[in-house]
């Protein structure tokens, strides 16, 4: 009994702990990080085949290019040893998560904050928002830190668990790659439109059930019934597909309001509230990264869960 629970974790559940230590202990490459090595290769994609044109297929065509010969790659890798595939996909896991670096980032706020320091907060705000935060007064700079840690949450670590529990290193890879040419295209603008369409779209596929698992996690280790409640009749306005449910149920879950109106590059956007409860202080940040980290928590329990009865 003990060795077939044994043969049922050690393939997924295992790794998975072992790259969540390794995310906790070193965090992010300081120097030689890979995305920055990617994010070149992906310029460089981009600039060979603009010249066939500014198309969605064209889009497709360099998203294909960018990221599948490093999934096939980690994918033949993985099968030629048992070994060297154990190896590989702790090692992908930890690349693909970003859950120290978002503690980090989030703590940066929160300690100018708790020392009065609101010039402090804002300047460090600033490097993780693209919104204006000059002007936010305390409960604004503590709303939007806990609207980062819980979005955030589901792109820097649930996501890539998810396709890690699929499919293994490979698939943490492919995550990570998709939200990094999410971030590098998708954007609306006239360059982007039509060329990272493609690359928005697929990350938002992607995205599409761990989002919601992630909105489910949040709801079950917080105010339940007022999560269920926001993200069912919030998360619909918002303009993210993925990132509404997330928000709206972290929010509930903190029995908190957030969202609402925001500045953006000077320009002031009607955005819909988010949650319900008192306004946001700095404390609450580190209550947001506590849901968030319980969470994780919540998925390796369901994994190897999940696992067992497959092996069973």
């Amino acid at each position: 009994m003990l060795a077939l629970l044994l043969a049922a974790l050690f393939p997924v559940v295992l790794p998975m702990l072992l790259g969540l230590l390794l995310d906790r202990l070193l965090g992010e490459a300081r120097r030689f990080h890979p995305l920055v090595g990617f994010g070149r290769y992906a310029a460089a994609v981009e600039r060979l085949l603009r010249r066939l044109g500014n198309h969605r297929g064209v889009g497709l065509l360099a998203w294909s290019a960018a990221v599948l010969p490093w999934v096939a790659l980690a994918g033949s890798l993985r099968e030629a040893d048992a070994w060297l595939g154990l190896a590989l996909d702790i090692g992908l896991l930890y690349f693909a998560l970003g859950g120290r670096s978002l503690a980090e980032h989030a703590r940066a706020v929160a300690a100018p904050l708790a020392q009065g320091d609101l010039a402090g907060a804002r300047q460090r705000l600033s490097w993780i928002v693209s919104r204006d935060t000059a002007e936010l007064d305390e409960s604004g700079v503590a709303k939007a830190t806990v609207e980062s840690v819980l979005e955030n949450g589901n792109d820097a670590v649930f996501g890539a668990l998810f396709w890690f529990a699929l499919l293994g290193g490979p698939g943490a890879l492919m995550f990570r790659l998709a939200n990094t040419l999410d971030a590098m295209w998708g954007y609306r603008t006239e360059r982007y439109l039509r060329f990272g369409w493609a690359a928005a779209r697929i990350d938002d596929v992607l995205n599409f059930v761990p989002a919601r698992l992630t909105a489910l996690s949040y709801a079950l280790l917080g105010h339940t019934a007022n999560a269920l409640r926001c993200w069912r009749t919030q998360a619909p306005a918002w303009d993210s597909p993925n990132a509404g449910p997330v928000m709206a149920a972290g929010a509930g879950a903190l029995d908190l309001c957030l969202g609402g109106p925001a500045i953006y590059h000077g320009r002031l956007e009607s955005r819909p509230p988010l949650g319900a409860g008192a306004p946001a202080r700095g404390t609450d940040i580190d209550k947001a990264l506590a849901l968030v980290n319980n969470s994780v928590w919540l998925w390796v329990l369901a994994v190897a869960g999940v696992s067992a009865l497959i092996h069973a």
